[in-house]
């Protein structure tokens, strides 16, 4: 198998309101003269939380003169506080996600502004492949992304935070390893892996925020979720 990470050039500043699902299609009509990032079938899109909130108004205004402005927000938008340390914030957000500063970012937004988490991801990636799917006819996946840090290694790296049309955890469990031995145990987060791939083209300073992923196993293609796949239950969690 074979996977292409090709880069979307053209989708230019998202404003409030703007459709995020006709941007994204109109900029793979554009590419499609140049480099191969026409879409296809089978195609995954993975589009950064940045343009999401922009496009659906999950923006604050802060004291652009005031670097700890954002705190109260992230205080408002956490359900629970798990660690502090200095200006640092662990915290459970809404969606389950266990995250620096409830998700909440001052990068690549306009200055005096934070963008919050969507309000549901995985509502915003089947929105955006639903409008696809009408615009284009073309059946892809969609991966709403964004970068979060590791407990306990160093480095962020993007993941999904939502997802439609494409596997959120592939369940291995039953099939056999290279030599032969039956996985017991073995799930893979194919949303996280795919989400982070893409990440290497998009960058965090090159103004890219969508890429095609191609080539993916045709039997990830299916209806998913995020929230339902990949957020470990509480009950489940050794560190909490």
């Amino acid at each position: 198998m074979t996977i292409e990470l090709l880069p979307l050039e053209g989708i230019g500043e998202i404003a409030r309101g703007d459709d995020l699902g006709a941007v994204i299609w109109s900029a793979c009509e554009a590419s499609s003269n140049g480099p191969p990032t026409g879409l296809r079938d089978g195609d995954v899109l993975v589009v950064t939380q940045k343009i999401v909130s922009k496009a659906e108004g999950a923006m604050c205004r802060i004291d652009p003169d005031d670097p700890l402005s954002h705190k109260p927000l992230v205080e408002r938008e956490s359900v629970r506080i798990l660690r502090r340390r200095g200006d640092l914030i662990i915290s459970e957000t809404k969606h389950g996600f266990i995250c620096a500063n409830a998700g909440i970012d001052l990068s690549n937004v306009e200055r005096g502004y934070a963008a919050l988490l969507p309000d549901d991801s995985d509502r915003s990636a089947n929105k955006i492949r639903d409008r696809i799917r009408a615009l284009s006819g073309r059946t892809v996946g969609v991966i709403i992304s964004d970068t979060f840090g590791r407990p306990w290694r160093r480095g962020v790296t993007d993941v999904a935070i939502g997802c439609a049309g494409i596997a959120a955890v592939v369940d291995l469990k039953g099939t056999e390893d290279a030599l032969g031995r039956e996985l017991l145990v073995t799930e893979v987060c194919v949303a996280d892996e795919i989400a982070s791939a893409a990440d290497l083209v998009c960058g965090k300073a090159r103004g890219v925020p969508v890429a095609v992923v191609r080539g993916v196993d045709p039997g990830w293609l299916r209806r998913a979720s995020v929230r339902s796949e990949i957020i470990r239950d509480p009950a489940e969690d050794l560190f909490r």
